[in-house]
């Protein structure tokens, strides 16, 4: 961290509150901050303060005595009695250390007391705007500390630090990491570069985390500044907001919010870049659930619906395994009217094939339910059925109380011309599949096998009606 001394003379730690203590004058006018008096001089004050001099000569009238102490009450100051303190230390000559934790409550209490060139040259004002320009906002670590401490200043002059340390730290953010030579902290694993690059070559989001201990009112304003510069892509600026969420939302890493500050989530969907692929689907799936569970506006819900949907096939099982199946036949349906391409319905079919392998473990789910979901992707091609047969494999164990037509209905989602040798081999020994699914398997590996030893290709085939009854079997094996 930077700082900068200013005074010459040793502060011995006597408070400065009572100056009487290290000086044989005696103290003439008093100065008061809430609750706390400051016994001081006149001189050393209003020759560095237009303030105090424009109040302390309007403060006296006739009937008043010449030797009678002034007091004076500026409990508005900016920064309390603290940064005052400082204030006094310096119209004194005591040596005081300005970092980047004190510097802007300072500042603005050396704005409200007018300490600038007017009244004395190389006056406190003078001497802080140097700090700040030469070393505060130079320095990346300090001009994030120094736009956290703007917050809670009333004063317009914070403002003014406020957007200042903005710009600096945007930017810095933007500029070429190859010229990136200060400390920064980056403890994550992911990085955004595709090619492989030297172990000490900067990450492209090397500040994200640095960023994180924003409120984050500062943080939407300090993003906000970032996107303007126009130098940082979509893609780091979605790196930057999923870290944060993880570090600020509690529950958000593992999908289980556990806030109820709503206005978070909102400014973070609010902030998510507008360009598909530059937020993952993790994030925005998260972020979707968040904004089921703090009730947001359903605009802000659709919306991230949406979102979920345009990047549907990029999505794992766990990241929508938490969905109820209504939810996910939803995402299917808004991703369906985006014409999708066949590659892509492929990857949606194999991830809702899984989503109802697990999700046909719960007892309760409706038969209804189950065939919903998947008669929605009936059109989707498949390189295989495997997945979908161990979902209704589950399905028919846990829910071995259906009647046998709604096993029928429940094996029809199934192809089994597209099962594989070693689903075919469990499938025929299935006691839970119908008799003539299990027929249709045999023949169609008959089939297969018979174009593989004469070595053609198996034909396209209709699938075959047979009327044979069902029977039991004892085989427990699951697929």
């Amino acid at each position: 961290m930077k700082f900068m001394k200013l005074g010459t003379k040793p502060d011995k730690g006597d408070n400065v509150r009572y100056v009487n203590v290290t000086t044989e004058l005696e103290a003439e006018i008093i100065i008061i901050i809430d609750n706390v008096k400051f016994y001081l001089h006149k001189f050393p004050l209003l020759s560095k303060s237009g303030f105090l001099q424009k109040l302390i000569a309007t403060s006296k009238n006739e009937e008043e005595k010449k030797n009678q102490i002034d007091e004076i009450d500026i409990s508005e100051i900016p920064g309390g009695s603290v940064a005052f303190e400082i204030c006094v230390k310096f119209c004194y000559g005591i040596t005081v250390t300005l970092n980047a934790y004190n510097v802007v409550t300072v500042r603005c209490a050396a704005e409200f007391l007018e300490m600038n060139e007017t009244f004395e040259k190389s006056n406190l004002i003078s001497k802080i705007d140097v700090f700040l320009n030469s070393t505060i906002f130079r320095s990346w670590k300090d001009s994030i500390i120094v736009l956290q401490t703007t917050k809670d200043l009333l004063s317009n002059y914070s403002e003014e630090l406020m957007t200042r340390s903005l710009g600096a730290i945007a930017s810095t953010a933007s500029i070429d990491t190859s010229k990136v030579k200060w400390s920064y902290t980056y403890n994550r694993k992911k990085k955004l570069e595709k090619v492989r690059k030297p172990e000490d070559a900067v990450p492209k989001d090397w500040w994200v985390e640095d960023l994180c201990d924003l409120h984050i009112d500062l943080y939407k304003q300090t993003i906000e500044a970032i996107k303007n510069r126009g130098k940082v892509s979509s893609n780091v600026i979605g790196e930057a907001l999923h870290a944060y969420a993880t570090r600020r939302i509690a529950g958000f890493s593992k999908g289980s919010v556990q806030v109820i500050d709503r206005s978070l989530t909102d400014t973070m969907i609010e902030l998510i870049p507008d360009d598909k692929g530059r937020v993952s689907t993790s994030f925005l799936t998260k972020l979707h659930r968040a904004s089921i569970f703090l009730g947001c506006e359903e605009t802000v819900k659709e919306r991230l619906k949406q979102r979920v949907s345009e990047q549907l096939e990029e999505t794992t099982m766990n990241d929508i395994l938490v969905y109820d199946l209504e939810m996910v036949q939803s995402l299917v349906k808004e991703f369906m009217n985006r014409d999708p391409k066949t590659h892509s319905k492929v990857s949606v079919a194999k991830l809702i094939d899984e989503y109802l392998a697990e999700k046909s473990r719960d007892p309760n789910l409706p038969l209804q339910n189950f065939l919903s979901l998947a008669e929605t992707l009936s059109s989707f091609p498949r390189n295989s059925h495997d997945v979908l047969y161990r979902a209704i494999d589950m399905f028919l164990k846990v829910h071995s109380e259906i009647s046998k037509s709604d096993k029928k209905r429940v094996c029809g989602l199934m192809d089994c011309r597209k099962l594989s040798a070693e689903a075919c081999e469990h499938a025929v020994q299935n006691e839970r599949l119908p008799m003539r699914v299990i027929v249709q398997v045999l023949f169609f590996e008959q089939i297969r096998a018979n174009g593989s030893s004469t070595g053609y290709s198996t034909p396209e085939l209709t699938t075959t009606t047979l009327n044979t009854e069902d029977d039991e079997w004892d085989h427990e094996k699951e697929f």
